[in-house]
């Protein structure tokens, strides 16, 4: 007598962490069973899943929140490709919070808060603070502090010899009365076309006291236009996340980053089935209210059951199974990463959104991890070695290679750098004691990460295609639905056959 397929609802009624069919289980022990296609373009097939249950990306991928993988830079170009990048906290309060707000400003249809500067200051001033703030146009204030427009300075106005440079700013500016202004409160269409029809590449956004509102300009438009897929907040501007810990000054960052213009935090420790956890998810939602926060990192039911009612906005899974982590070489804790995927879905359903973190080495692991529980992945090695993660090319003369520095977190070079700066004698103690569970690698040099994200994308499309569905929602529901039908465990010639090249 043969045995009855269960569903996903029958198994999660059971115990998934001694299932036989997930237990050891990780990306390379399955392939999924390929159904009729029904699209005739996969250009046509989407990939929008939620980060958390009111932040939807169109890319469910989000760069790790390492120093070597996510600044400013990498945020930035993830945000335009539909992810999100978390900006690491291996910083100062003001150096991290000042990441967040280059992205924000970086890329919006309405610059809210313009940077200005006083009339009177001098060509010097000026050319040193567009600079420093990667800026081509400058509203001039009546006098600092005034919020009052007197002009505007573009790229074009500032004389490229140093005969002028202590001359003041409004020598070069174009005055208000030759201004083309606008009340508040225009849609980005509306400005487009007005951009257009006046051939100017800035439109201030003044009341009728002159009071500076807001700055549009054409470059942004245009090019938030020509990417469909960038994650933006509803004011147009780029998403991004920033990390805090579960200690020290945490809710002094929280703030910063918060004011800054963080869209998501990420309350990121080794262990987060722990009181310590909660008790800062507590203190975090006591002061900050309703706001998006990932809380990780967990490889159990228990552990995704315990952050959801503690009140994560969503959960991150992994213990252990990225390569710049020897968590599980130093101590034995984790759980094979589709494990753990699975048994945390399993602990939570549908109530808050799983985000799988570590363990991915090929394209094909992130779509086993999306439909096997995860509405993101979060990649960290995977991400490394590009321009845009932080970090300068290494040269091999020998060998005639490039290499970048990738390293955990909790590898010694991190944590010792993390604490150059803090005067907190007992923290830095009690970090140099505790021995290391990360490590630093060098990792080949891979070129821009957009070109990685687009293999991503065009290869998770590919995937949902073979699934026979039109959107990764639907494959992943599909094959939570009645996993024992639509993935086939690996014998040992099958895994041979499909993955040694």
């Amino acid at each position: 007598m043969s045995t009855p397929k269960l569903s996903i609802a029958e198994m999660t009624g059971r115990d998934i962490a001694t299932d036989s069919f997930w237990r050891g289980k990780t990306f390379d022990d399955f392939l999924f069973r390929p159904q009729k296609g029904i699209i005739e373009s996969r250009t046509r097939i989407t990939l929008t899943s939620p980060l958390t249950n009111n932040l939807p990306l169109d890319l469910p991928i989000v760069s790790s929140n390492m120093d070597s993988v996510t600044g400013k830079t990498m945020a930035q170009a993830m945000a335009l490709e539909g992810g999100l990048g978390v900006i690491h906290r291996a910083l100062s309060i003001e150096q991290q919070a000042g990441k967040v707000t280059q992205v924000k400003r970086s890329h919006s249809a309405i610059i809210e808060r313009p940077l200005c500067l006083p009339s009177g200051t001098s060509m010097r001033e000026a050319r040193a603070f567009a600079r420093q703030h990667d800026i081509t146009g400058i509203l001039i204030e009546t006098r600092a502090g005034s919020g009052i427009l007197a002009g505007l300075l573009s790229d074009r106005d500032i004389p490229w010899s140093d005969e002028h440079i202590d001359d003041t700013v409004d020598t070069f500016m174009t005055p208000y009365s030759k201004l083309h202004t606008h009340p508040p409160g225009i849609s980005p269409e509306d400005a487009e076309r007005i951009l257009f029809e006046k051939r100017i590449e800035r439109l201030p956004l003044v009341d009728d006291e002159r009071r500076i509102h807001g700055l549009i300009t054409r470059k942004d438009i245009v090019f938030l236009r020509r990417r469909p897929f960038a994650a933006k907040d509803g004011k147009g501007r780029l998403l991004v996340a920033a990390a805090i810990g579960a200690r020290g000054d945490y809710l002094e960052r929280s703030a910063a980053l918060l004011e800054a213009g963080a869209d998501c935090l990420f309350i990121d420790i080794a262990h987060g089935h722990s009181v310590i956890m909660e008790d800062a998810i507590g203190r975090v939602r006591k002061q900050f209210g309703d706001i998006e926060l990932v809380c990780g990192n967990v490889a159990t039911a228990e552990g995704a059951r315990y952050l959801r009612d503690a009140g994560a906005s969503a959960i991150k899974v992994g213990v252990g199974p990225g390569r710049g982590c020897r968590t599980r070489l130093e101590t034995a804790a984790g759980v094979p990463q589709l494990q753990a995927i699975q048994e945390a879905w399993s602990g939570v359903r549908d109530t808050v959104p799983i985000v799988a973190d570590g363990g991915v080495r090929y394209d094909k692991d992130i779509f086993m991890a999306l439909i096997c529980g995860a509405s993101a992945v979060m990649l960290g090695s995977a991400l490394s070695g590009t321009d845009e993660a932080p970090g300068r090319v290494i040269e091999d003369p020998a060998t005639h290679t490039k290499k970048k520095i990738y390293r955990g977190m909790t590898s010694p070079e991190a944590v010792f750098e993390s604490l150059y700066d803090t005067e907190d004698g007992d923290a830095v103690d009690a970090a140099m004691a505790t021995p290391a569970e990360g490590q630093e690698l060098q990792v080949p040099y891979k070129g821009s990460v957009v070109d990685i994200l687009h293999r991503i994308r065009g290869h998770l499309r590919s995937a949902v295609s073979y699934a026979g569905e039109t959107s990764l929602e639907s494959a992943r529901e599909k094959i939570l639905s009645d996993p024992a039908r639509f993935l086939i465990p690996l014998s040992g010639a099958a895994y041979r056959e499909s993955y040694d090249r």
